[in-house]
């Protein structure tokens, strides 16, 4: 089975997790033809399994707030219920669903759902205004909506017969709280092969008007193995990964790779950022492995790190260039170093300092086990310093 083909692919990368060289030589990607994460990997790994997959503490105003925990198996079972009833609804395999929604358990169950469905996800930012929607509805060809109360009325003067749903009430929008009611047992109309659509992501358009990037059944979800492998993530592991969702970077580090890894994904919800709060919750719920932009490390060494005494193993940094004084301040409080990454919306984890590596301050690393970079000009020769190409053969 392909999923067995997958398994073997992270057991490998598992077994030489501080062997870079023996990964890197040795680690090829797994060649799949059906294939379908949600139900021939994630199911099957969460039947009968109460360890969490997701951990959701909501922090209000005054510090204070209620959590959420979802086992892997409650996971497997309610996005289950939630793909017999979007398939009631009308949402086929191919179908585009876009997906609006902050860190909220129904954004999980949803990705899983589409997948079991074979629909497209597009992920969409909750910053996201009128022109930006209107471009989703038509690059995109979104023909369903999940959003929540407060983003419905952004869809009030887009036209066109898209399903509406809302996880929670609104007029004219179908309840999410509805799919709760649906069978528990899901069967797939047919099969899924590894190249068919999953997401749909359009980048951030910094330069430039917004690029699609469509990614398949494998190159997300087995893709991530590089990702897995970069962080350093063992099952049972509390990943918090600092991202917002509808960008690529919540998908890597919130969803599919802490979950390639049997890993549980811990997400923090501030109304507005606190560095003290988030070295409390660090300590306070266990996190083992934590990745964030350096712009929020520099505001975290702002506050007397060695004062918070914390479970963490593996720390990583992504999103800009990581400046060596902040690598040494964590270093020196908690005597662990942050190991820089990068990769784009239209890959994995490309370039890393990995796990039992001697990082070489200011450098963004080597290439992750199953990518083969050189630095190449213009004409393809090879240089010291000249743009970072991937071998695309085969």
């Amino acid at each position: 089975m392909s999923a067995d083909a997958f398994l073997a692919a992270r057991e490998f990368l598992w077994r030489h997790r501080t062997d870079y060289d023996t990964a890197c030589r040795d680690f090829r990607w797994p060649e799949l033809d059906r294939f379908n994460w949600a139900l021939d990997y994630f199911d099957r790994m969460a039947y009968g399994n109460d360890r969490p997959a997701l951990w959701i503490v909501n922090e209000n105003a005054s510090g204070g707030g209620g959590e959420d925990k979802v086992s892997f198996a409650a996971m497997a079972e309610r996005s289950s219920r939630v793909a017999n009833w979007l398939r009631g609804l009308g949402v086929r395999r191919g179908d585009r669903i876009l997906l609006m929604l902050g860190n909220v358990v129904p954004l999980w169950e949803v990705m899983l759902a589409a997948m079991k469905l074979g629909a497209v996800t597009i992920p969409a930012s909750t910053l996201l205004n009128r022109d930006d929607l209107l471009d989703r509805f038509d690059r995109g060809r979104a023909r369903h909506v999940i959003t929540s109360p407060e983003h419905v009325g952004k869809f009030a003067d887009i036209p066109g017969g898209y399903t509406r749903i809302c996880v929670g009430a609104a007029a004219g929008w179908r309840d999410y709280a509805e799919a709760a009611a649906a069978p528990a047992r899901f069967a797939p109309d047919g099969d899924t092969r590894a190249s068919d659509p999953l997401l749909l992501y359009f980048t951030s358009g910094t330069t430039a008007k917004p690029k699609l990037v469509l990614h398949s059944h494998q190159s997300y979800p087995v893709g991530s193995l590089s990702t897995m492998y970069w962080i350093g993530l063992q099952p049972g592991d509390i990943h918090l990964n600092i991202s917002s969702p509808g960008w690529a970077k919540h998908a890597w580090s919130c969803v599919f790779t802490p979950w390639v890894a049997e890993a549980c994904v811990f997400m923090l919800n501030q109304p507005r950022f606190n560095a003290k709060n988030l070295l409390a919750a660090l300590q306070r719920y266990k996190v083992t492995t934590f990745c964030a932009p350096p712009t929020v490390w520099r505001m975290l060494i702002q506050e007397d790190l060695k004062a918070y005494k914390v479970a963490l193993r593996e720390l990583v940094g992504a999103g800009e260039p990581l400046n060596p004084e902040v690598i040494d301040q964590v270093k020196a409080a908690w005597g662990l170093t942050i190991r820089d990454g990068y990769g784009q919306t239209e890959t994995t984890l490309q370039i890393a300092n990995f796990p039992g590596q001697a990082v070489k301050p200011g450098a963004m690393g080597k290439a992750a086990p199953g990518y083969r970079i050189k630095l190449l000009d213009p004409d393809g020769n090879e240089q010291d310093e000249a743009e970072l190409c991937l071998a695309l053969d085969p």
